[in-house]
């Protein structure tokens, strides 16, 4: 049996506990400053130095850009740059990813890829735009958070470089999705990015631009006041707050997260998520909670709840449940979804989300959703819903149901208790999945006759039967049979092997279209994922052992 690790990694954090990050907001520009305290890791035995990063670094990112999005409602324009002189950042740090386990290095990637791609997603969905500042030597994954940022702009002080030194340096690829921004957005031409891509000094100034690795290149005197310029253009053509909410709208007060975790780690408990682990048989049950009380309605009222607000609260928690489990729980490998309480509390927050959609601060907390919800779809664990009895899988969280790799569906004919599911307007294409589709068009490969199909029940309550006659559960047993096909399903999962499920998981989930942000997972699952742990890679004679130790590797020259 086993047991809970003993040190876990908590996501929750705040801005009077950063080690490496701060912000400050003027007027609708806000500055996000890097600088980072070398003997801060979230680890012990290596040093940051250089500001490279580890997986607290990013962390720390991740809360400061939730705090922009949510309580800062007049920023249009975020500036990334670097508080160290002559270095903006250097990327993941070498000695943290020598010293680390193969598990640790793929979801620190993971957890850092989608960070990177919510700073896409704001910008695409919230009117948020990001512009990189580099000031200084940009290389490896500091590139790549430069990459995700709408525009860059670089210094020109004849040394600082931008640079992927990844395959030269270390035997690795990049692990945050450089190799695809720099084809599929930044538009480098391929056999520049060949040569970009294996060299270790990198690309700096005229050429930079010349090459589409920057957008521009400002000389030192002026790249402060540059800096300030530009930020202020791309803030005047952007916006998040609607003329008529300007001077009313000041944005929420981002609290703590709160839950109860036991001492044995077994249990979770937030106020609209529960989690309870089971060992022995290697599950974990998540189960999501409706609200209990009256939710508001208008726009003033959503603002007035906050953090409350019951759509705000659950992304919030089920954001938290969800990294907590991936990070600390790896053996746990099938999550059983499930879901309680009144199916019309949920459906009337619905409306309200459909109603507000608009306003800043219900499409951020839909912003907040749909990231939330895509973490479920990328998470590597095997993922059943189960829908029974005082399960509230309607709307909204019907879109954690059609997340997962299957879904069972009590359904005991005549019965009055039968659990029902309803689709409405938040399932066809208000939480998008990584490809574009929503999960709806995911399952059946954009197939009219079938969506429309499932599109004229809207608001209907739909029992096992017709929800199996429209192909949106996969079984739907009878009270003979529930148990132990639900049962059986559960032992034969967990019975697989791990490495073989993830590989079949991604490529099932992930059928049909492509996007920059599929293809960035699923060439660090496909390639990355392989090539660290390769003996060229993390042998004991490998590039990523003996960085920095004087001695050069020594790689088996066998293609495979």
């Amino acid at each position: 049996m086993t047991t809970a690790p003993h040190t876990l990694v908590d996501y929750r954090t705040s801005p009077d506990q950063y080690q490496h990050w701060s912000y400050q907001v003027e007027g609708s520009v806000a500055t996000l400053c890097l600088n980072i305290n070398e003997d801060a890791g979230i680890r012990s035995g290596y040093k940051l130095k250089l500001n490279s990063y580890d997986l607290g670094v990013d962390i720390e990112l991740h809360d400061a850009l939730q705090r922009i999005r949510f309580c800062h409602p007049e920023v249009a324009c975020v500036v990334v740059t670097s508080g160290k002189e002559r270095i903006f950042c250097s990327g993941a740090n070498i000695f943290m990813l020598g010293l680390s386990s193969h598990a640790w290095k793929v979801n620190f990637c993971k957890f850092t890829n989608e960070t990177r791609n919510g700073i896409e997603d704001s910008s695409r969905y919230d009117g948020l735009t990001f512009l990189a500042a580099v000031n200084g030597a940009c290389a490896g994954g500091g590139y790549e958070l430069a990459l995700a940022c709408d525009e860059i702009y670089l210094v020109d002080d004849r040394s600082s470089a931008v640079s992927l030194p990844e395959v030269p340096l270390l035997g690795v690829l990049p692990g945050t999705g450089g190799l695809t921004r720099v084809t599929d957005k930044r538009k480098v031409r391929h056999d520049l990015a060949d040569i970009f891509c294996t060299s270790v000094e990198g690309v700096r100034g005229q050429r930079a631009k010349d090459w589409r690795l920057v957008d521009e290149v400002i000389k030192t005197a002026d790249f402060q006041a540059g800096i300030a310029k530009r930020a202020a253009e791309l803030a005047a053509t952007a916006g998040r707050v609607s003329a008529t909410d300007v001077g009313t709208s000041k944005g929420i007060e981002w609290t703590r997260v709160e839950r109860d975790l036991s001492a044995d780690g077994n249990t979770l408990h937030y106020q609209t998520v529960q989690v309870s682990i089971d060992r022995a048989k290697r599950t974990v049950s998540l189960t999501v909670l409706a609200p209990t009380s009256a939710q508001p309605t208008s726009t003033a009222q959503i603002e007035a709840a906050g953090v409350t607000w019951w759509p705000l609260q659950l992304a919030r928690e089920l954001d938290d449940a969800i990294l907590h489990l991936r990070t600390n729980e790896p053996e746990m490998g099938l999550w059983l979804l499930k879901s309680k309480g009144d199916a019309a509390s949920v459906l009337a927050c619905d409306a309200a989300l459909i109603a507000n959609k608009s306003h800043w601060l219900v499409r951020a907390t839909i912003g907040h959703l749909r990231r939330t919800f895509s973490r479920i779809d990328v998470s590597s664990r095997s993922l059943f819903a189960v829908i029974e009895e005082g399960s509230c899988f309607v709307g909204s969280l019907l879109e954690i149901a059609l997340a997962a790799d299957r879904s069972y569906m009590y359904c005991e004919q005549g019965s009055a208790s039968n659990p029902h599911i309803t689709v409405n307007e938040c399932n066809f294409g208000m939480f998008p999945m990584a490809t574009d589709q929503s999960r709806l068009e995911r399952r059946f490969y954009e197939e009219l006759p079938a969506i429309h199909a499932v599109k004229a029940t809207s608001g209907k309550a739909l029992d096992g039967a017709a929800a199996m006659q429209l192909g949106l559960v996969t079984a739907a047993p009878d009270d003979i049979d529930w148990a132990d096909e639900v049962r059986l399903a559960c032992e034969e999962r967990i019975a697989l092997s791990p490495d073989s499920l993830t590989g079949l998981e991604a490529n099932l989930r992930f059928n049909g279209k492509e996007t920059m942000v599929t293809r960035v997972f699923g060439r660090l699952s496909a390639w990355q994922n392989w090539i660290f742990v390769r003996p060229n890679a993390s042998g004991e004679r490998g590039a990523l052992k003996l960085y920095g130790k004087g001695e050069k590797a020594q790689f088996d020259m066998n293609r495979v």
